[in-house]
């Protein structure tokens, strides 16, 4: 390769002599004179082509069924790829733990994958690379889900291999030490990110006691789990009638539908579905968390909102994208391309089981805290006051019915989906219209759900930074936050 390499150098430098000393020789003087050339005329420019009418979702044609335990399973033909991506969805998760039990439900997901009563570890990742595939196993706060991805040729084999990680899983106790000191390594670099603080002091003050409240576990939280309370939660919380297997690709139907249900039909019913729906509080707190000679705040603004089973929700999606929740947003142009005071602020709409928030997130420069908080707050106050144009709105809707349908060009993404409608109970309507319903959202509409759902009185604020540069300043801030700014 080096040799290659010095090759093409050597050759290129000789080039470039060459062509130097061609350009130094003396030009021969010409008899005659020479009219200058004419000069060619440049081509007319060329408008990009229009863009096509916005259409629908169409989900492809699946095939469903439910064994006799409960578990349900979405089967999706799709694409040209022979590649299968699956996915095992249970509804157990950190929202399912005990109060001293944080984390528990980590813990487990890690010992899943460390082997079956048939399977080491090791042997568990080579039959899976042998499949031409990955597993990854994870505890979210309402789910612990199960991804894997194989050659369609093995797709059978590897639904039969997610259903022995799920049934028949080692959790050896001894790597129990080793998986101990890996989350709390992960949890120790979370913890240091002012991200992550500002975060969890939002989360705590908005949810309070619930789950979704809980500050990250610590040190000693981890070293007090014990194998016996992860044999509990996986006995308590796992089961058919909370589990869903979902498939998309390319695969042999028959011989699929056949090995899921072979696969899976000792799994016990288990109990059913339950997740504590949390009662979010609207309180309009400023808290702060110091971070001596920090040269930026991280600032979190928020407060509850709606989540996708509301009639308000593709509103409440199509505002914030508007307002702060895409590169081209009201409160992006002010405080980083006009003010120059962040680098990328953004906001979303964070959803859970029946319940949701709406939050806008900016490192800012510190002298510039007071700054930026009153120029989020007095976007949200314009659009309030008055409805975006038709032409900026449309440019939005453009962006969230492309983003939604991107989201939905590849299996995982039609799985993702598919989950998200069997985890907030929605129709199927609610991905085959959701462009159309996004491109129904009236400049009127968006006013009113800012209005409605993104009061500034109302917002908890909290910002982490050098508390001697920020506590004045967001003294000021809340002088003027009475008032109408």
């Amino acid at each position: 390769m080096n040799k290659l390499i010095i090759g093409l150098l050597g050759a290129a430098l000789i080039a470039t002599a060459a062509a130097d000393a061609q350009a130094q020789k003396p030009k021969a003087k010409s008899k005659t004179p020479t009219r200058p050339a004419a000069a060619t005329p440049a081509a007319p420019k060329e408008n990009p082509p229009e863009g096509s009418a916005p259409r629908d979702f169409a989900l492809p044609a699946k095939e469903e069924f439910t064994l006799d335990n409960g578990l349900k399973a979405r089967l999706v033909p799709y694409g040209q790829v022979p590649k299968v991506t699956m996915m095992v969805a249970i509804q157990a998760g950190n929202v399912h733990e005990a109060a001293d039990e944080v984390a528990v439900a980590d813990l487990l997901a890690k010992l899943l994958q460390e082997g079956t009563a048939s399977r080491s570890a090791t042997q568990l990742a080579e039959q899976v690379a042998r499949m031409g595939g990955t597993l990854s196993i994870s505890a979210g706060l309402d789910q612990t889900t199960l991804w894997a991805s194989c050659l369609s040729e093995y797709a059978p084999q590897l639904a039969a291999l997610m259903a022995d990680v799920v049934l028949h899983p080692a959790l050896p106790a001894s790597e129990l030490p080793r998986l101990k000191t890996d989350l709390k390594r992960q949890m120790n670099l979370a913890r240091s990110y002012p991200g992550t603080q500002a975060r969890q002091k939002y989360s705590a003050a908005i949810y309070g006691s619930h789950p979704y409240g809980r500050p990250l576990p610590t040190d000693a939280q981890l070293d007090a789990l014990t194998l016996e309370q992860v044999q509990s939660f996986y006995k308590n919380q796992f089961g058919g009638q909370r589990t869903s297997v979902y498939v998309a690709g390319r695969f042999d139907a028959p011989a699929l539908r056949q090995a899921i249900s072979s696969a899976w039909q000792d799994f016990p019913q288990g109990p059913a579905p339950r997740i504590e729906i949390a009662k979010p509080l609207t309180k309009g707190d400023v808290l702060t968390l110091d971070r001596p000679s920090a040269p930026q705040s991280t600032i979190v603004v928020g407060l509850p909102a709606v989540d996708p089973s509301n009639p308000d929700f593709i509103r409440l999606r199509v505002m914030n994208s508007l307002l702060g929740g895409s590169f081209g947003s009201r409160i992006t142009r002010n405080i980083r391309e006009d003010k120059g005071y962040t680098y990328s602020p953004y906001s979303y709409v964070e959803t859970h089981y029946r319940t949701g928030n709406w939050t806008e997130n900016a490192d800012v420069t510190t002298a510039d805290t007071y700054n930026s908080l009153r120029e989020i707050m007095s976007e949200v106050e314009r659009l309030q006051k008055t409805p975006p144009t038709a032409e900026e709105l449309q440019g939005i809707q453009n962006y969230e019915g492309g983003m939604f349908v991107l989201r939905n060009s590849t299996p995982g993404g039609i799985i993702g989906q598919l989950n998200t409608l069997d985890l907030h109970g929605l129709p199927e309507t609610y991905l085959t219209e959701q462009v159309k319903n996004i491109n129904a959202v009236t400049p009127q509409q968006v006013s009113e759900t800012a209005r409605k759902y993104v009061r500034p009185e109302a917002m908890t604020v909290v910002v982490v930074g050098d508390k001697k540069q920020i506590d004045p300043q967001l003294k000021k801030f809340q002088a003027e936050r009475k008032k109408p700014l």
